[in-house]
This record gives structure tokens, C-alpha cells and sequence, in this order.
């Protein structure tokens, strides 16, 4: 019976260490922000006590060479280590796609996806990525690709908010290679653009 116990014990102390590491993992993987001239970048992380605290959820934002701002909110499937590791991959793959040519949106989330088949043939993910360009006069050009996500969420200064429902595309992990959408739209000056998980709804 002691025997039992501690493997009960034993077992339940390597799950919380795996989960402290885990937890460790995807803070250290979550950036702050950048400095961007006009914008006001601010990111949350709140994990959810059910599904104890670690997961697939990833954000991020960066500069281009060229000026613009990158934004990007997407999950992995799962809450554990393995969803953690893969999240913190995907993410600097989608980091060094941007990175590599200007190209609409949609077209690097279809090699993201095209990597991850590849590299992760049993991992599904979904991911919205958005680019910022400007200012310009009117305000700030959008351009954005959704795979599979909950759409971004535009609300103007006068608090008129609506989903930005176009550039919609399969999760990561589904079809390989096939045409992902971009899509493009004018941020009025003074609006909020709400990226969010599923978690959030």
C-alpha cells in the first residue's frame, strides 16, 4: 500500500514540476511589445486556471525593416508542455517567414502552414496575422490573414465595433499548400484592434 502511495506521489510531483517548467516556458516566450511611433501596442496573457495554466495561446508583435508592425495571436492544440514547445516553434517560424519577403499575409501563413505539415504532421493550429503600415492621413492600413481563428475585432473611436471577417482560411495543420486570403482595411485614427483567443469568448 505504501508502494501505491508513492507512485501516486511520485507522479503527481513530476506533473507539477512539468507544469512549473511549462508555465516558466511560455512567460519567457511571451514578448513585450515594441515601441512603435503612433501606435499603442499592449499585450495580456491570462491562462486558465482548467487547464492548468499552460497551453498553445501564443502572441506577438515585432517591426519589419521597413517600419511596419507585425501582430500575431494563434493556439496550438493542447495544454501541456508539448502544446507549450510547439507554440514557442510555430511562433519564431512565423517570426522569421515575416521577416524573410514582404508578401500579403496569407501567403506567409500558407508556408507557415506548408513548415508545420512538415515539421509537426500531428499538431493543428489557428493564427491571425496582421501587418501595420502608416500612419498614413486616414489612419493606419491593415493588412490581415485568418487561419482558421476568431476574427480581429475593429471598434472606432465613437465605440461602432465589428469583426473583420474577411482573409479567412483553414486551420494550421488541415490542407497543405493551398492559397490562404490576405485582406486589407483602414484603422480610423484613435480605433482599438482587438486580436484574442478563443479563451476570451
Amino acid at each position: 500500500m505504501l508502494d501505491h502511495a508513492h507512485t501516486h506521489l511520485s507522479n503527481a510531483m513530476r506533473f507539477q514540476r512539468t507544469q512549473r517548467i511549462a508555465l516558466a516556458l511560455q512567460n519567457y516566450l511571451l514578448p513585450d511589445p515594441p515601441r512603435v511611433p503612433g501606435l499603442e501596442i499592449t499585450a495580456r496573457y491570462r491562462p486558465s486556471a482548467a487547464a492548468a495554466e499552460i497551453g498553445g495561446d501564443w502572441y506577438d508583435s515585432f517591426r519589419l525593416p521597413d517600419g511596419s508592425a507585425v501582430l500575431t495571436v494563434g493556439d496550438v492544440a493542447g495544454h501541456d508542455l508539448a502544446a507549450a514547445v510547439t507554440m514557442s516553434q510555430l511562433r519564431n517560424m512565423l517570426r522569421g517567414l515575416a521577416m524573410d519577403r514582404r508578401e500579403p499575409p496569407g501567403d506567409i501563413l500558407r508556408r507557415l502552414n506548408i513548415a508545420a505539415e512538415s515539421l509537426y504532421p500531428d499538431v493543428t493550429a489557428t493564427c491571425v496575422l496582421a501587418r501595420l503600415n502608416g500612419p498614413l492621413g486616414g489612419g493606419w492600413r491593415l493588412e490581415y490573414a485568418v487561419a482558421g481563428h476568431p476574427p480581429p475585432l475593429l471598434v472606432t473611436p465613437r465605440g461602432e465595433a465589428r469583426y473583420l471577417e474577411d482573409g479567412l482560411s483553414p486551420l494550421l495543420g488541415v490542407t497543405c499548400d493551398m492559397p490562404r486570403d490576405s485582406a486589407t482595411a483602414t484603422l480610423p485614427p484613435h480605433s482599438t484592434l482587438l486580436l484574442y483567443t478563443d479563451g476570451l469568448v
